[in-house]
């Protein structure tokens, strides 16, 4: 027996030095505490009756001089039972399938590889499910060793989240699990331990050096250009989180493509900037400068030059040109090709992670305890005669929440209408003016956007608090029966709630701002006229430059925001619950004191990181037409987030518990969704936000074919309102333009829409449709001639599945010759 003072820091090992620690419980034995005692006293009883092995640390040796901490080892009888319970996949062969997957000119990738005992930490084997009646027919070298600490970890969790605390005297219900343990604090931490310092390897050859080496080559930021250690993640943490850094690097690595292309489109916008005939015109004093345009709002504005857009007019003509089509185009193509080739990379991630039938044993075997303990609502079918569960419908709390969302949209649609009016009147040139001219540079609607983005971002991070606990407790109604239908519940939950509270005020100001504005005496009002607040008008530039700022604003705070509250408050907290250990050098502060120092990863940890990279996909896709450099901030902010992510689950996360998972879940639906649904929007931002289809139409209907040119293309696009004779400084006007296609004063019909206005409206239905056709088509025969499984990932799969039987076929026969002979049964021992 070993003194604590006389180990390691860094052990993870009972005080014996030979027994391997495999998960930690820790708790504080308060003075009200007789009942949780007596539950702790009956839990760790029946832990060791299913063959754990625990040692107590007394608080007397924690360093806050209150913590106990139980140690739980699991001896090679019970991994070897439970290993067979849950089909946990083992070798039995040496893969004597040859490596083909070497790209020509692979050198060129040298740079970005990692060391090969990094990239490929174990040798590859055919696999097959542990049985432990068999297990001579499995390669098990060293049985303290053929189970890795992550399966370890795995089987110990599974038998923590079974094991019951409490029997009622009649014996038929069973409270049981560590989660609910936790929950009413009975022990305040339940976790497996890192295995060694993050600084430096471990001399023991009994313990690994995994943490270190994911530190060291993938943590750190300057690794950024580096590809990531996917099976030593695997292996260290689990195939839920590799299964995720795997998705986020290969997302990132496909982001690289639309950037560039993103970044073209962009400087094409920027080189044909002086070939911008209209916002020539605008600009002209001869032209622009003459054109009065009417208020854009009841009593407080006033009448304006047109030329005071001069400025937002420019900026427009950055994203709002020919290349806009091309690139809503190809992003269509691209998200098809994105998602078409992440299901072969996960169809050989599937294969090499033993994943291949992992699907039908988790829906099987790993019933959530809650389901087991909490299904007691039942009542009688009187056709079957059978209890059936009775679950409640939370079709209302449903409801009640995205009516909370809209009903802040309507808010911040309401402070957009009402504050517009106060910086039109404040933003003048000279008080004394009845025309009011704004500032070069800054214009109310400018002002009026990005105050309300701002807002409208303060609301979402403000909503988001609120989603967390009413979509956890919607799930947790439903009493889900597995872990899986569990994600999956609470992921569809979860992003309709922030589908509609991210994307609303974008969806608000592409697709109805400016829309429904009626005309100069007889605006549309929004809560009908009396509530004074005139529905928003789009300036002469066009509503296309406002939604990109709307994007850049919500998208961009939301990844600054994430990234910064994602590193800096879990080393914040760190540092504030680790100062004890600083205070006292000179005690030993021991492996599992610093690991429950460090944050709890969760259970919904991996969800939110998750979450954060759909959200972004969905405003790069969704909305890419109006801001093509979106993709090259996505690119930026996912180099940043991978090493944040990393650093973070490495260094100031508890070791996660590790789990299985065979894909992404529901996040590869709800991909695709936001993939076909990016086609409509994009095209409806081209046809009905951006103003490329009225000058195509202008340029070729309008125009003689020797011009073809966009000449006279704003006087064309302004209609005319016939106002009281008003004085204007030196000016008497009698005229006020604004941005629709009606017949002037004086026409028969006065006041109608034109045939130009039913022409480009013909011409918009008519490129949203030829859009949508081109590209759906496009992306169904992509999907068609891309298989979602590796030709060669199939033959490994089939010839696996054939050498399990083989060799199994031949055990059971060299089995029963042995039997036959020696009349005796081989046992594993």
């Amino acid at each position: 027996m070993i003194d604590k003072q006389q180990q390691s820091k860094d052990s993870v090992f009972f005080r014996d030095g030979v027994r391997r620690i495999d998960f930690v419980l820790s708790y504080i034995d308060d003075k009200d505490g007789e009942r949780k005692q007596e539950r702790r006293k009956l839990y760790e009883a029946n832990l060791m009756k299913v063959g754990l092995e625990l040692e107590t640390e007394d608080k007397s040796e924690s360093e806050d001089g209150k913590t106990y901490f139980v140690k739980i080892h699991a001896p090679w009888e019970v991994l070897a039972t439970y290993a067979d319970v849950l089909k946990i996949k083992v070798p039995f062969k040496a893969n004597d399938i040859p490596d083909n997957s070497q790209m020509p000119m692979n050198w060129l990738a040298t740079p970005f590889r990692l060391p090969e005992h990094i990239m490929h930490p174990e040798p590859d084997y055919f696999t097959a499910s542990f049985d432990n009646s068999k297990c001579d027919f499995f390669l098990i070298d060293n049985k303290d060793t053929f189970f890795p600490p992550s399966t370890r970890n795995r089987i110990v969790y599974y038998i923590l989240s079974r094991c019951s605390y409490f029997r009622d005297e009649c014996g038929d219900k069973d409270k049981k699990g560590i989660k609910r343990l936790l929950n009413n604090g009975t022990y305040t931490a339940a976790f497996p331990l890192h295995d060694v310092s993050l600084f430096w390897p471990t001399s023991d050859a009994n313990c690994e050096s995994d943490r270190y080496n994911l530190y060291k080559y993938w943590a750190r930021f300057f690794c950024f250009f580096k590809e990531q250690p996917l099976n030593l993640i695997r292996h260290y943490y689990g195939e839920k989180i590799g299964i995720y850094f795997a998705w986020l690097g290969f997302y990132t690595e496909m982001l690289l493509f639309a950037a560039v292309v993103g970044t073209i489109c962009f400087i094409y916008g920027f080189l044909t900037y002086d070939d911008n005939e209209w916002s020539k015109e605008i600009c002209d004093e001869k032209i622009g400068g003459n054109i009065v345009m009417c208020p854009l709002c009841d009593k407080k504005c006033g009448y304006w030059k047109l030329n005071t857009t001069c400025n937002s007019s420019w900026q427009s003509h950055l994203f709002d040109n020919v290349a806009t089509v091309f690139f809503a185009i190809f992003m269509g193509i691209w998200v098809t090709l994105f998602l078409e080739f992440w299901k072969r990379r996960q169809a050989r991630l599937e294969y090499e992670w033993d994943l291949v039938d992992f699907e039908e044993e988790q829906q099987q075997l790993q019933l959530r305890p809650e389901y087991e303990t909490k299904c007691t609502n039942r009542k009688l079918n009187r056709i079957t005669q059978v209890f059936v569960v009775v679950f409640h419908d939370v079709t209302v709390v449903s409801a009640l929440k995205i009516s909370l969302i809209i009903a802040c949209i309507i808010g911040v649609i309401a402070y957009r209408l009402a504050v517009y009016a106060a910086f039109a009147s404040i933003m003048k040139d000279s008080p004394t003016s009845n025309l009011q001219v704004v500032g070069p540079y800054i214009t109310p609607q400018l002002a009026t956007s990005v105050t309300a983005s701002c807002i409208n971002f303060i609301i979402i991070m403000i909503l988001n608090l609120m989603y967390e606990r009413v979509a956890i407790w919607i799930t947790d109604m439903e009493i889900p029966k597995t872990h899986l239908e569990y994600e999956n519940k609470l992921t569809v939950k979860m992003f309709l709630f922030q589908f509609v509270n991210y994307y609303s005020s974008c969806f608000y100001v592409a697709f109805f701002k400016g829309k429904f504005v009626g005309h100069p005496g007889n605006y549309a009002y929004m809560f009908g006229s009396l509530s004074k607040l005139r529905n928003e008008e789009c300036d002469p530039g066009g509503c296309l430059i406002e939604l990109t700022t709307q994007l850049v604003i919500v998208m961009t705070g939301k990844q600054v925001w994430g990234n910064i509250q994602e590193a800096l408050v879990p080393w914040l907290m760190n540092w504030w619950g680790s100062r004890k250990a600083r205070n006292h050098p000179e005690s030993l502060y021991s492996r599992w004191e610093q690991d429950h120092d460090l944050q709890g990863f969760g259970q919904l940890g991996l969800f939110y990181e998750y979450l954060e990279m759909v959200i972004q996909f969905g405003f790069i896709t969704l909305f890419v037409a109006s801001f093509p450099l979106a993709p090259l901030l996505a690119l930026i902010n996912n180099i940043i987030e991978v090493r944040v992510d990393s650093w973070k689950l490495t260094t100031q996360f508890r070791r996660p518990v590790a789990a299985k998972a065979h894909s992404i879940g529901a996040w590869e639906e709800i991909l695709s969704g936001i993939a076909i649904l990016s086609v409509v929007t994009n095209a409806f931002i081209v046809a009905f936000t951006s103003d490329m289809i009225p000058r195509l139409v202008y340029m070729y209907a309008y125009q003689p074919d020797s011009q073809r040119n966009m000449k006279g293309y704003i006087n064309d696009s302004l209609s005319v309102f016939n106002i009281s004779r008003i004085q204007l400084t030196t000016l008497w006007i009698f005229l006020c333009r604004y941005r629709d296609y009606r017949y002037p004063p004086g026409h028969e019909k006065e006041y109608e829409h034109t045939m130009q206005f039913w022409h480009i409206l013909a011409a918009k239905l008519a490129f949203i449709i030829i859009m949508e056709h081109v590209v759906f088509s496009v992306k169904f025969f992509v999907a068609w001639m891309i298989p979602d499984v590796p030709s060669d990932v199939r033959a490994r799969v089939k010839r696996e599945r054939y050498l399990v039987q083989e060799y199994l076929h031949n055990y059971e026969v060299e089995k029963l010759k042995v039997q036959l002979k020696s009349g005796n049964l081989i046992h594993c021992v």
